[in-house]
């Protein structure tokens, strides 16, 4: 099953960095969508599938946590799969992105542990 893919980050070599990870986690991919803010994230998910977003917390114009609470209060969009991807790793923060069904990644990471990771939140038996 071929997965839809948004990413965002306002980092374009972050992006470029998560892509390239992805790719080489053996993960069936369809379409990679990118977006630089919060803001530009939400307006793809309203408008595309989405199977699994990765989002960063500091971002321009709308930040990670913002936009995650923002797609939690869609009830098409309460369960869609969400990876928190940040160097920021308080917990506090890490407890906030548990309560809003998301999951944690820390920045760097491996292809092993974000493959993981993407399984985890897909549902998918490793």
């Amino acid at each position: 099953m071929a997965i839809e893919i948004l990413i965002v980050d306002d980092s374009a070599v972050m992006r470029s960095m998560i892509k390239k990870t992805i790719n080489l986690c053996e993960i069936e991919v369809e379409r990679i969508h990118e977006a630089g803010n919060g803001r530009e994230g939400l307006d793809i998910i309203e408008n595309q599938s989405v199977d699994l977003v990765f989002i960063d917390v500091n971002m321009p114009v709308m930040d990670g946590m913002e936009m995650l609470n923002k797609v939690r209060q869609s009830p098409k969009n309460a369960d869609l799969p969400i990876l928190i991807v940040s160097t920021e790793s308080n917990d506090h923060r890490i407890k906030v992105i548990d309560q809003h069904n998301a999951e944690f990644v820390h920045k760097p990471f491996t292809p092993e542990i974000l493959r993981e990771k993407i399984l985890e939140v897909l549902g998918v038996k490793i």
